[in-house]
């Protein structure tokens, strides 16, 4: 194998957006429907499902993939939130996802990072 392609995933194994959005999707709906704010939980509550969304991108087995992952979850009160993100990295093989949840008590908003260490 050339050095040049040890750099590179093969194509398959490049994390693939739309996979990591639909298991934050899917962990976001099963942890967060019918749930209510309560500040005394918010730490737990995010920390909880970050870990559980990290585990399922883990569980992608994509070799020499680092996956990262931020969750934002506070009380809705109809007022808008900004949430911004610079990355450095290599738009071929690294990518990022983001999904949002929203019921009348809570909102969350949950991004994953892909980074493929070369």
């Amino acid at each position: 194998m050339a050095d040049s392609d040890a750099t590179r995933p093969a194509y398959r194994k490049r994390a693939s957006v739309n996979a990591m959005k639909e298991i934050i999707r899917s962990v976001l709906d099963k942890e967060l429907t019918g749930a209510t704010y309560s500040l005394d939980n918010a730490s737990a509550s995010t920390k909880k499902i970050a870990d559980i969304i990290r585990a399922k991108l883990k569980a992608l087995d994509l070799p020499r993939y680092k996956f990262m992952t931020q969750v934002v979850v506070g009380e809705q009160r109809g007022e808008g939130v900004r949430m911004g993100c610079r990355t450095f990295w290599d738009t071929d093989t690294d990518s990022y996802a983001s999904e949002t949840f929203v019921n009348d008590h809570i909102f969350c908003v949950a991004t994953a990072y892909a980074v493929y260490l070369s």
